[in-house]
């Protein structure tokens, strides 16, 4: 036993160092998204937002958990206890894991493994899960309504998002997020790829169930969606689930398309700033659009959130796709399997 202490405990403590270093801030930064919401939105609509925990409020967030962790987790009579209290677990834990794929700044990743993109592809689509679990177990209406609501939607978009990533491989021949990262050294991909950059984009947004996508919990007809059930702790699970994805589709976008932590300029004094700060600003800047819009657009009809998603971000990703394989086998720019 003390050999495996003495072998594996440098190793492993320095793991659980990479875990906290990310996961604490993680935390932190997705309470504290949750005010910035409030206060951008009271900004778009002439008022004041949260301004009475704290100065300028900026304690509501802590306000929020405290008052949600006391409150009583109500079970209802007909649901199904185990799956009813997995499914809010899932969705937070799936949000949380694919954080250990990202890399904020170079060599600062927990797992810098040769396959990120299509984990983070693949927990991404297991998001879908927590949600159809949810809305079953709930043995309610509504919820069910809202969870094959949110299911078709995000199944819908994950193909539109999964035939631009493929886009984004093809140009670097490499599914490792850091060799993607350092391919966009000489040009951002949102210039030669712009329209990908939108299309992804706009299905982060669906992905992520926002305005003006929000239709899985539509209040006029759904009440709350797929979590209409749930109170205390479960909802908070959720809530913040929801809020680490809008964050994690904000570093995807910034990793696929805008440099990741690189510079917009390799010359001073752009390159003077450290990495890490350069990807934090984009990640900002993304996680204030996801703010802007919900403050400015209004809601879609489902038959447009659909015919949006089939008849026009899949047939555009996929012609781009073949454009981008035949732009790069004609000028023999295909780059070398990494």
């Amino acid at each position: 036993m003390q050999e495996l202490i003495m072998t594996y405990g440098i190793p492993l403590a320095i793991i659980v160092a990479k875990i906290l270093a990310i996961m604490l801030p993680l935390t932190i930064t997705v309470a504290f998204y949750t005010y910035a919401e409030r206060k951008v939105i009271a900004a778009a609509q002439m008022r004041r937002g949260p301004n009475v925990v704290g100065p300028f409020g900026l304690l509501q967030p802590i306000a929020d958990a405290v008052k949600l962790l006391f409150k009583e987790t109500i079970l209802p009579s007909k649901a199904n206890i185990i799956v009813f209290l997995f499914a809010p677990i899932l969705t937070f834990t799936l949000a949380m894991v694919a954080w250990a794929v990202i890399p904020v700044n170079e060599g600062w990743v927990i797992a810098d493994i040769n396959v990120g993109i299509l984990y983070l592809f693949a927990i991404s689509s297991l998001g879908v899960y927590g949600v159809i679990m949810s809305g079953w177990a709930s043995n309610s209406k509504y919820p069910f309504l809202g969870a094959l609501r949110s299911a078709a939607q995000m199944v819908s978009y994950e193909v539109s998002m999964g035939f631009v990533i493929v886009t984004v491989i093809i140009c670097v021949g490499s599914f490792n997020l850091t060799d993607i990262v350092l391919a966009q050294k000489s040009v951002w991909f949102c210039i030669p790829l712009l329209p990908m950059f939108v299309v992804f984009f706009i299905s982060a947004l669906a992905e992520t169930n926002r305005t003006p996508f929000d239709l899985p919990e539509g209040e006029s007809e759904l009440v709350g969606g797929y979590f209409t059930e749930y109170s205390s702790m479960t909802f908070a699970l959720f809530f913040l689930g929801e809020y680490a994805n809008m964050l994690l589709m904000c570093a995807m976008t910034t990793l696929l398309f805008l440099g990741g932590w690189l510079p917009p300029l390799d010359i001073a004094p752009f390159n003077w700033v450290p990495g890490i700060v350069w990807f934090l600003l984009k990640v900002g800047f993304l996680a204030f659009v996801f703010l802007w819009v919900r403050a400015t657009l209004p809601r879609y009809r489902y038959d447009q959130l659909m015919r949006l998603g089939w008849k026009v971000f899949l047939p555009l990703s996929l012609f781009w796709v073949v454009a981008t394989a035949g732009f790069l086998v004609y000028f023999d720019m295909v780059p070398n399997a990494g």
